[in-house]
């Protein structure tokens, strides 16, 4: 006779899965050095308000990134901003023109997730400088 001859247990069915991903912030680790091929489509910040509009315009309804350039600290916000607002819907060149901080640092993790989607990156040969005018949308 067996030393436990108690039935077996029956088996607990478990869900496995990955656990999720922790949400980024708005700008965390957005900016990079300039690379030389970042892979994707390359957004020149320097262009004027038109043709970045017309750029997010086409950009957003795709099924790809892109990634930014510029050295300057507000042309990144203001890209930032106008990406945004592209993906809302809203004034593209008005965001370009003045950027709403507290809207952009108040976007929920899905907003967030969904900008970071479409702006990959913003390439710069000003990381420093163009890093601290965007700290202040938060991480």
């Amino acid at each position: 006779m067996p030393h436990d001859s108690s039935p077996a247990p029956e088996p607990i069915a478990l869900t496995l899965s990955v656990p999720p991903r922790p949400a980024r912030g708005l700008t965390e680790e957005l900016v990079r050095p300039v690379s030389a091929d970042p892979g994707v489509e390359v957004l020149d910040l320097a262009l004027d308000d038109e043709a970045v509009s017309e750029f997010l315009v086409r950009i957003v309804h795709g099924d790809s990134g892109f990634v930014a350039r510029t050295d300057s600290g507000g042309r990144a916000l203001a890209g930032v901003a106008a990406t945004v607002a592209a993906l809302c819907g809203e004034d593209i060149r008005a965001a370009l023109a003045a950027p709403d901080i507290p809207f952009l640092a108040g976007l929920k993790p899905p907003a967030v997730e969904a900008f970071r989607e479409v702006l990959l990156a913003i390439e710069t040969g000003e990381v420093a400088a163009v890093t601290a005018v965007l700290a202040g949308l938060g991480g």
